[in-house]
């Protein structure tokens, strides 16, 4: 078993402050939440709050909570006794068991069902779990939840219990996203390329070109530094081992040959048909993307950085847009 905390690349303020955080409550015998776009590294944060810990030489237990339907999700976390449903042959003991004394991980935790969620409630409140078709038993296990949902919306939507997201919210550790950390990425990109490097037995890498590295830090990365791995270590293959990386492609789906979308296959026979082209193509432009942007405004409370981040656009740029559509003063 490993003793270290998984390593973690960075160098960026937000990144730097978010470590910082992580060493700051890994020691604390408490539950913990840590939210983030997906490709942000919520399982390396979680297994460094481990290693980090008075647990570390104790089990980590991961579960993912979306990977799996209620029922399975149940038996999989507070196991089952032998005869205890159809097809339950033998007994199992579940993964907050395996966790006693450890850390137990438990990613998508927002995609938990209510059934579920009750028995995790008294799980991290009391310590107290029970097989299906067993006794109440006692566990001392830490849990960590991650997500990248908005767990307060969820809870006032009636979506996730209240009471649990204030157990597991003792504190909350807040991944950056990629955009927010650009100058961590010729890092993380040389980092990637040279673990393709070796595994395809190259001796050297020749870096990246200006170009390219002006493709990869223009990029928004929505995918964050999972989709930057992908496409550093593509384009590290497809490159010439000779010379340096001139070219990424960031969209591997990008063909001239590509599928079209779902919309404009035809409907089934019996289905409706489409709706006739507008008269006035413009106005229904401009009240799409009105639109679009009433939705994002309001998804983001009405910060308008945040809305820009969301839509991928520049601050400056969503504020020209909300003005020409009279979404905001002059």
């Amino acid at each position: 078993m490993t003793q270290n905390p998984p390593p973690l690349l960075g160098e960026s303020p937000a990144f730097r402050a978010m470590l910082a955080h992580v060493s700051r409550v890994a020691p604390l015998e408490r539950p913990l939440l840590i939210i983030g776009e997906r490709g942000t590294g919520k399982e390396l944060v979680a297994a460094r709050l481990h290693y980090l810990s008075r647990r570390w030489d104790r089990p980590f237990v991961k579960v993912n909570c979306a990977a799996l339907p209620e029922t399975l999700l149940d038996s999989e976390l507070f196991g089952h006794e032998a005869g205890a449903f159809t097809g339950a042959v033998r007994r199992q003991i579940g993964r907050i068991e395996q966790a006693d004394t450890g850390t137990l991980f438990l990613d998508e935790i927002a995609t938990a069902s209510p059934a579920v969620q009750e028995k995790l409630l008294r799980a991290v409140e009391y310590g107290e779990i029970e097989r299906v078709g067993g006794r109440t038993q006692t566990v001392d296990v830490r849990v960590i939840g991650a997500t990248n949902a908005d767990l307060p919306a969820l809870a006032e939507a009636g979506r996730f219990r209240a009471d649990l997201l204030d157990r597991l919210a003792f504190d909350v550790v807040t991944l950056p996203p990629l955009r927010a950390r650009r100058e961590d990425i010729p890092r993380l990109a040389e980092h990637f390329a040279l673990g393709m490097v070796r595994e395809l037995g190259r001796p050297l890498f020749p870096g990246f070109t200006p170009r390219a590295m002006d493709q990869l830090l223009d990029h928004a990365w929505p995918g964050n530094v999972r989709e930057l791995r992908n496409a550093v270590e593509r384009a590290v293959a497809a490159s010439d081992p000779e010379g340096p990386v001139d070219d990424v492609t960031l969209d591997p789906f990008a063909s001239p040959w590509r599928p079209a979308a779902l919309a404009s296959v035809p409907p089934e026979p019996g289905e409706e048909e489409a709706e006739p082209l507008p008269d006035d193509f413009q106005e229904r432009v401009r009240a799409f993307e009105a639109g679009l942007l009433r939705t994002a405004l309001e998804k983001s409370r009405f910060n308008q950085r945040q809305t820009a981040q969301a839509l991928g656009l520049g601050y400056h740029q969503l504020r020209g847009l909300l003005k020409k559509h009279g979404l905001i003063g002059g």
